[in-house]
């Protein structure tokens, strides 16, 4: 875009703060920049980095984007507050977990540009993989302005199917905890072995670490890369035997991934 769209941000926790580090970082100026967030630590944070951070939304608000960062059970109570935002042309980007489109239609119109968005935590390091779908009231340039928005923490992917989100949740959105204790237990399982335990933490964070980024700049797919790695007889392969028996990790990947993405849908309702 020729310049980052004016932004309100609502809700200025974890992520909404890690939201205005990357745009601070990405070519935004503070004074492009407004909040709103009633509770004081969350304002104070946001203060903290620069920007102008309220308790309740100011009458006149400068906003090409309304960003939503807040819990889904907040959405009943801070939506109505945003209608006229919207009516005026502004499009209302909500980061909200599974409340689908037709949540904000009900309250906003359905001439109201929504587009709804699941990043992970990694936004707090800009390695965010963020999925956006919009409605069809949005247009191709609320569309840019949103994929900027989230840009500027990660990666951004388009999804045209939004009954699909929920999948999206329960694989990237909640993703990042799996990870976390994948180095849990290769930690523990270090200590079990014998090793130190500072020792076996840096080991599995690193490892991760490791095999993540050269996955993510490989030209095969994680399959093949395993394979590389896995000589015939060798210590690789008598683990993998344990990993991918019919009980292993590939049945209990799936099972977690169904039951988040089965919540997804429950807090849709």
């Amino acid at each position: 875009m020729s310049r980052p769209p004016p932004i309100l941000l609502v809700g200025c926790g974890n992520m909404g703060q890690a939201l205005l580090r990357g745009w601070l970082g990405s070519g935004w100026s503070a004074d492009d920049l407004s909040v709103v967030e009633p509770a004081e630590h969350p304002r104070l944070a946001g203060r903290a980095l620069g920007v102008a951070v309220s308790a309740s939304r100011a009458a006149q608000v400068r906003a090409d984007v309304v960003v939503l960062a807040v819990k889904p059970q907040h959405l009943d109570a801070v939506l109505p507050a945003y209608r006229d935002l919207c009516e005026r042309g502004c499009v209302l980007l909500s980061i909200a977990a599974g409340r689908p489109l037709s949540v904000y239609e009900a309250v906003l119109g359905r001439h109201a540009a929504i587009v709804r968005g699941m990043p992970n935590t990694p936004a707090a390091i800009g390695q965010s993989m963020t999925v956006l779908v919009a409605n069809r009231a949005a247009t191709a340039r609320q569309r840019e302005a949103c994929e900027a928005v989230m840009t500027a923490v990660g990666r951004v992917v388009w999804l045209e199917d939004e009954t699909l989100m929920n999948a999206v949740t329960g694989v990237s959105g909640s993703g990042p905890a799996y990870v976390f204790l994948l180095i849990e237990t290769l930690t523990e399982a270090g200590v079990a072995m014998g090793l130190g335990r500072e020792l076996a933490a840096e080991l599995a964070v690193t490892t991760v670490a490791g095999a993540g980024a050269l996955a993510l700049g490989s030209d095969v797919d994680a399959a093949e890369l395993r394979r590389r790695v896995t000589s015939p007889g060798g210590t690789t392969e008598a683990a993998l035997r344990v990993l991918m028996a019919d009980n292993g990790l590939m049945g209990l990947m799936k099972e977690a991934v169904r039951a988040a993405t089965g919540r997804g849908g429950e807090l849709a309702r």
